[in-house]
């Protein structure tokens, strides 16, 4: 018998026995599968459809852009809910927001709910405002409204800001970029300033 006889007919068994093996591992495959109970089966989410199309609202969401002035903006909520018909404005829970400005600076943002005015391009965070400065500076306020085409964070309420120099407390603060000198940014306190220095050691 020669080599090619031989060849022909390895290839004529293997195309018998190679179809009778996947068949019995298939066999195999349904006979011990374990039944399958379809109460274990994954359930849908327990969501509530009409209160979801009478009051629509995102879950996790974030916006990411950059200010007219270089620095760059993120922000991220647990929960958005859009206001009015045309969706200018909205509310937000638990948001988190940063300001990267182009010197290196980074200003973090929280707040426990926020109001959206899209038409005005402004956020007014309310109910424990916290801010973080890579300065140094923690300020803290009840409400606080921040710029989103340009760096400009405005607390509205009274301020208690701790920092490098000490202890601050004032009727109100601004974050901005300064007007003179448009590569620095400027923190400024007003309002029945008062200041408890503490040297460094």
């Amino acid at each position: 018998m020669t080599d090619p006889d031989i060849h022909s007919r390895l290839i004529g068994w293997l195309k018998i026995i190679l179809p009778l093996v996947a068949l019995a591992i298939l066999s195999t495959l349904f006979l011990v599968a374990r039944t399958i109970n379809p109460e274990d089966a994954f359930p849908y989410a327990d969501v509530d459809v009409s209160d979801r199309l009478a009051q629509p609202r995102m879950t996790d969401p974030a916006y990411a852009g950059v200010t007219n002035d270089g620095a760059a903006l993120s922000l991220s909520a647990d929960e958005a809910r859009p206001e009015g018909d045309k969706a200018q404005s909205g509310s937000a829970k638990a948001l988190i927001g940063t300001y990267q400005t182009p010197d290196g600076a980074r200003t973090d943002l929280a707040a426990s709910a926020a109001q959206i005015d899209n038409a005005a391009r402004k956020i007014t965070l309310t109910g424990g405002v916290d801010v973080t400065s890579t300065s140094g500076w923690r300020v803290q306020t009840e409400v606080l409204r921040a710029d989103m085409d340009q760096t400009d964070i405005e607390a509205l309420a009274p301020v208690i800001a701790t920092g490098p120099a000490g202890t601050v407390s004032a009727e109100t603060m601004r974050l901005r970029q300064d007007t003179l000198r448009p590569d620095r940014y400027l923190l400024v306190f007003n309002g029945r300033v008062k200041l408890i220095y503490q040297p460094l050691k």
